[in-house]
């Protein structure tokens, strides 16, 4: 009998140890309940798990779903490579990139406790809601600038059509914007589970770019402004704002969309091969650049649906349906310039804005010419380019994030104001050379280190780089104290906040405070007016 008992408790014990993680100081494991993941341990003094579940596999009766709760396994999971990314518009099923997505990411100093309460930092990538297009940035030089202080965690969302179709019979046997509730539901992991990467759950900093940014935004007008306490403190770099449609808006590219799969109900297409939703939502890279779309492909975009977008970003942040926050907004001196690279008439901007926004008006289009006249020529472009892009940079990013500044300032008292607002202006030879200027989203690699940017600038690694300390530690101030001053760099200007529209212009040795022009005002307030004829 003692033997049997004996014999028992060892196959128990082989068993656990089976299943248990390796004793590898290399690979740090923690158990979050649901599953365990196995890391890696950088020389830097970084943990990174990468490719976790935060939620299900939005597949099968969960496509066109709100996400759920990831899949219980006793197995130890390996956390050392990202999981794929969402397949977007435009894109093929490949071994990274694929439906199956929704992975979460998490960079922590290897000293992190469960007890340590280090600030959070959790980047939403863009992507124009057609990609994923920001994936997988690294965060161990961000990590090691701010003294092994701080926490950075990325992840994925569904995008395109899986993230964001919209109509009667989506909204009926579905969920409207599953690509912001997957925001959500990513933001309310970190709630549940970072503090066992030694995060602070009640001080979680969130930061978009281009459509993280958007996105952004979206989170804080959630709800019509409710705060669901997932975080204090928010970056919007470079705010894009497409148009948006109401839900009944969407009824016909609802419709086309599920004729071109072969569907007529959602059972259907939760049951359609992938694809055949990819071959429905088809659409042209842009060929300048393979990274980024062209505007026809922002078709599938938030919407308003009434609960989680109760109206137009516009209104919402004017009626102050939004949560108050410390906020910094970011831009870019060029915005427009990749997305209006293809714009080549020889005559104005109309045609530009006519086919993107066929509800303005002859009169509309001819105040946009206007508004952008006698703007200089610039080198491998056509006469209009340098007024197509401004215009397109400021209706989609530059006004949005004025608009966003300027309302949260707008209730905050004079002594208290916690709205920051900045232009990189850093000049780069080879995207001058190109007429492009200061691009969108230039500043990434300043933020997150030259390796760890996404490698868009080969200058940030030479005669620019000392850019790059300035702009990482305004922002890491920011995510450990939410204010950019507290822990800036030796040398870097005080950073005024948001008043009446005074921003930081970030600029390689000159870098400055900026009073926003009147043009640029003018143009800004016509936007607002157009705002509503070209939100449909």
């Amino acid at each position: 009998m003692k033997l049997t008992v004996f014999l028992s408790i060892l196959l128990i014990l082989c068993v656990e140890i089976k299943n248990a993680a390796p004793l590898d100081p290399l690979r740090p494991t923690i158990n979050l309940g649901y599953a365990q993941y196995q890391g890696v341990r950088l020389p830097a003094g970084v943990d990174q798990y990468l490719g976790m579940r935060y939620a299900a596999p939005p597949l099968a009766e969960l496509r066109f779903r709100a996400p759920q709760e990831p899949v219980r396994t006793s197995s130890v999971q390996d956390a050392s490579v990202f999981g794929p990314i969402c397949v977007g518009t435009g894109q093929n099923v490949t071994a990274k990139i694929a439906e199956d997505c929704l992975f979460i990411n998490v960079f922590t100093p290897s000293n992190a406790t469960p007890g340590s309460n280090l600030p959070v930092w959790v980047y939403i990538q863009g992507g124009a809601y057609a990609t994923n297009s920001n994936a997988n940035y690294n965060g161990t030089q961000v990590i090691e600038e701010s003294g092994h202080e701080i926490i950075l965690v990325n992840f994925n969302y569904r995008v395109g059509a899986l993230g964001f179709l919209a109509g009667h019979k989506v909204q009926q046997d579905g969920d409207l914007n599953v690509g912001l509730l997957d925001q959500r539901k990513a933001l309310q992991w970190v709630q549940a589970y970072i503090h066992m990467f030694g995060g602070n759950p009640n001080h979680v900093v969130i930061h978009g770019a281009s459509a993280g940014a958007g996105s952004v935004a979206y989170h804080l007008v959630a709800y019509g402004g409710r705060n669901d306490d997932l975080f204090i403190g928010a970056v919007s770099e470079s705010p894009f704002w497409p148009a948006q449609r109401t839900r009944s808006d969407s009824e016909t590219q609802c419709s086309q969309f599920m004729h071109a799969v072969g569907c007529s109900t959602m059972s259907c297409l939760r049951s359609a091969d992938i694809s055949a939703i990819q071959n429905a939502q088809a659409t042209s890279l842009d060929p300048t650049d393979p990274t980024r779309t062209t505007p026809s492909s922002w078709e599938f975009v938030p919407v308003v649906d009434g609960t989680l977008i109760q109206d137009r970003l516009y209104p919402l942040f004017a009626q102050e349906r939004f949560i108050r926050i410390p906020l910094i907004v970011g831009g870019d001196t060029d915005e427009g310039s990749y997305f209006a690279y293809n714009a080549t008439s020889p005559t104005d901007i109309s045609e530009f804005f006519g086919s993107l926004y066929p509800r303005l008006s002859p009169s509309q289009l001819l105040s946009i010419n206007h508004a952008y006249q006698g703007m200089k020529p610039v080198p491998l472009h056509a006469e209009y380019f340098p007024a197509t892009s401004a215009a397109y940079g400021d209706a989609v990013f530059t006004c949005p994030g004025i608009h966003m500044s300027t309302q949260m300032t707008r209730y905050q008292s004079v002594g208290d104001r916690k709205v920051w607002s900045y232009r990189y202006n850093v000049q780069d030879p080879k995207t001058l050379r190109k007429g492009l200027g200061v691009p969108h989203t230039f500043e990434t690699e300043a933020i997150f280190g030259p390796s760890y940017g996404g490698g868009i600038s080969n200058s940030i690694t030479n005669i620019n780089a000392g850019i790059v300390p300035i702009v990482m530690n305004y922002y890491i101030s920011f995510v450990k104290t939410l204010d950019p001053n507290s822990f800036r760099v030796a040398g870097a200007p005080y950073w005024m906040p948001w008043g009446t529209g005074e921003r930081l212009k970030i600029q390689t040795n000159q870098t400055a405070m900026e009073v926003i022009p009147g043009t640029q005002k003018d143009r800004c307030a016509l936007w607002k007016v157009l705002a509503s004829v070209m939100d449909v």
